[in-house]
């Protein structure tokens, strides 16, 4: 008997990199904690097939799928939480989706239809967010919105939760993370931001089930009321997500809140007892006190973007060290070189770390600086195998 998938869209409001992956990420590790089969879709807004040749200064290093797919960086999270592999199935951009109806219609496969937004392209997200949950054999798929409500790339996206929402036999919850700012020259965290994104949601026919307020700091009884108010959502499904200490803390706060037995509710789906033995410990060893350190350098050139510094441009690889770095008790200090010094100053600028790594990178700029620190790093191991070859 096959498999009745519900869904859960996750949309994000005011800003990028708010924690929507992260916030997916818990979600489907809570629900996986109850003993339900989990699985995650990432809908990427751009034109490109996949993450793999876009400067990562634009979206971040791609995250390399077993499978071979270069993805979005949030894959890695979703794998990080679940523990388990994600590919090919799991990544949709809207460049896979125009490409997809434009050759079936070049094929003659709509059999004389004017092809339009909706429902063609509509139907192909849908398609695609079906199949990757009966290929994984998923109870409950989460399906994580890239971007911010409102902006016209990925309204279609949208419009596909909306007409699943629809759908006789489908059941779907929207969850919408959005971000509550605390200016500092007025010291309390601002509701308004939040309130015009959902009005963008309903906007699109769509009203949240859940809220996750984003915040630098747990919100007040004042602040909630009025997001239940202005939001139409109830006090008891906005979720606090203040900043932590450690990310892989967020699934516990969310456990503490009751977001995982509120959710089932409202997929009509039973609640079970959750085991987060083992990730509570991951947590604690997060969290302790680590008696060595180690620097390692990132020698790359995509540090920065116009007068800024940038560290998301190789976020999945920071997010993998940071991993290793928790199994391993050892407190990682990141020193990223921009290649181009090294050309300038030499590799004297690695003097005293423990380790070299050079990411991917593309074009001439900078390439002799990786090339020198390459070399820097191997002439230790060269020189030792020399001796022991006598």
């Amino acid at each position: 008997m096959p498999i009745l998938t519900k869904y859960i869209f996750v949309s994000g409001g005011v800003l990028s990199s708010l924690g929507k992956g992260i916030t997916t990420a818990s979600l489907g590790l809570l629900l996986q904690a109850k003993g339900y089969a989990v699985t995650i879709v990432k809908c990427e807004n751009y034109l490109n097939i996949d993450s793999g040749l876009i400067n990562p200064i634009e979206h971040g290093d791609a995250f390399l799928c077993e499978d071979g797919t270069e993805t979005d960086m949030d894959l890695g999270n979703y794998e990080r939480f679940l523990g388990k592999n994600l590919g090919v199935h799991n990544f949709i951009t809207m460049g896979q989706i125009y490409k997809a109806v434009i050759d079936r219609e070049r094929d003659n496969g709509y059999g004389g239809e004017d092809i339009e937004a909706i429902p063609h392209v509509t139907d192909e997200i849908i398609r695609r967010i079906k199949a990757a949950a009966s290929k994984d054999q998923a109870e409950i798929c989460l399906i994580e919105l890239g971007g911010t409500a409102g902006e016209y790339q990925n309204v279609l996206y949208y419009e596909a939760s909306r007409i699943m929402k629809l759908t006789e036999g489908d059941t779907v919850v929207h969850v919408h993370v959005s971000y509550l700012p605390t200016p500092s020259h007025i010291g309390e965290p601002k509701t308004k931001p939040t309130q015009l994104s959902v009005k963008q949601l309903n906007a699109m026919s769509i009203q949240p089930d859940f809220l996750i307020a984003r915040s630098e700091t747990a919100l007040d009884k004042r602040r909630l009321d009025r997001l239940a108010l202005f939001c139409n959502v109830r006090v008891d499904d906005i979720i606090l997500n203040p900043d932590q200490k450690s990310i892989y803390q967020v699934p516990l706060s969310f456990h503490e809140q009751a977001f995982d037995t509120k959710i089932l509710a409202k997929l009509g789906l039973a609640d079970h007892a959750s085991d987060l033995t083992a990730w509570q410990h991951l947590v604690s060893q997060a969290l302790a006190k680590k008696s060595r350190s180690l620097t390692i350098a990132i020698v790359g050139k995509y540090f920065g973007t116009g007068d800024y510094s940038l560290k998301d441009s190789y976020h999945a690889l920071f997010e993998a060290l940071d991993h290793a770095s928790i199994a391993q008790g050892v407190e990682l200090k990141i020193k990223g070189i921009n290649s181009a010094i090294i050309e300038k100053e030499g590799t004297k600028v690695l003097a005293g770390v423990a380790g070299i790594i050079v990411p991917i990178g593309w074009g001439a700029r900078g390439t002799d600086g990786k090339i020198m620190a390459i070399q820097y790093a191997r002439a230790p191991l060269l020189s030792s195998l020399a001796m022991l070859l006598g």
